[in-house]
């Protein structure tokens, strides 16, 4: 059957859910599930997508996908380690990738940044995710083939090889890394001196201010000096879709940020960073940092200001 597949613009970071169902057969778009969730949430991502995915999707771990040479959780993998775990989902730099999660858009978000920060540029979150999907009345597959857990397997599994120095795979997929897209602690420490950058935290107010616990054990709240609090949650509509252009501007203007000087993003542990990157994404910020190690790498130092509000 001759593919449907309509043109999208890499200007916008999300697709429509009857866009995705209209272009679900074409060969070249790869449909990733990237569901995570925090720690107290008590919900198993894995589990969840073997009990209902989209049909032809393949789960994307992203706290196996990840450096393992740090205790800090899903931080971004060696280029190596992301290729390998990509072209064991048999993904190649042709491809056309979409990403969900079963929120609507949180974790997905950070599937989508991983592969800019490695140099793919052809890939976008699913606007409202599985929730939306589902609600739109669209085919769920309800158990997972054998081959789909394989796939998902043999790319952890390749991760693992890198890190351990052992041979992996063929590599079907080639990065180009993009490290203005990725932050340091060091940077960050140097930006609060030197003032450059606008830093955004993505977390909710309470944890900001300091006045709500965080959601991993042993870890204070609080926030990083001269950060600025921008909640992931006010990007998105009651549907946990993105808001449109016009009203994403107007949240940062509320806020105080100026969209014509440059901007840095962070959070609990550089996941919800990345819904504010895909916003500003929407409104033509296009290289917007995230802080990797965010909130969780900076409270764990002995040496670091911790501010409360």
């Amino acid at each position: 059957m001759a593919s449907s597949m309509q043109p999208v613009s890499s200007d916008e970071p999300v697709v429509t859910v009857d866009w995705l169902y209209a272009n679900l057969t074409d060969p070249d778009l790869k449909v990733l599930d990237a569901s995570w969730y925090l720690p107290d949430e008590q919900r198993n991502p894995i589990q969840e997508y073997q009990a209902a995915h989209i049909p032809g999707a393949l789960f994307f771990d992203i706290d196996r996908i990840a450096d393992q040479t740090t205790d800090l959780p899903h931080m971004l993998p060696s280029e190596e380690a992301f290729a390998a775990a990509v072209s064991a989902l048999n993904i190649a730099n042709k491809d056309r990738v979409v990403v969900y999660d079963g929120k609507g858009i949180f974790s997905a978000a950070r599937v989508w940044w991983m592969f800019r920060v490695f140099g793919h540029d052809k890939v976008w979150v699913l606007d409202g995710g599985l929730p939306k999907w589902r609600a739109s009345g669209y085919d769920i597959k309800t158990s997972a083939s054998s081959n789909a857990i394989l796939k998902s397997s043999a790319a952890t599994e390749a991760v693992e090889k890198v890190y351990q120095g052992q041979p992996v795979g063929p590599i079907s997929f080639q990065t180009k890394f993009q490290p203005h897209l990725v932050w340091s602690l060091e940077q960050v420490k140097r930006n609060i001196e030197e003032k450059s950058y606008q830093h955004i935290d993505a977390r909710s107010k309470p944890r900001f201010d300091g006045v709500a616990p965080e959601p991993r054990k042993g870890i204070q709240s609080g926030h990083i000096p001269g950060s600025k609090c921008v909640p992931f949650v006010q990007l998105l509509d009651a549907q946990q879709t993105l808001l449109p252009a016009d009203e994403i501007k107007k949240r940062f203007d509320q806020e105080g940020i100026s969209l014509d000087d440059p901007i840095m993003t962070s959070c609990g542990t550089g996941v919800t960073a990345c819904v504010l990157v895909l916003g500003l994404h929407r409104i033509g910020k296009h290289d917007i940092a995230v802080y990797d190690g965010s909130w969780t790498e900076w409270a764990l130092q002995s040496d670091t200001a911790k501010e409360t509000s």
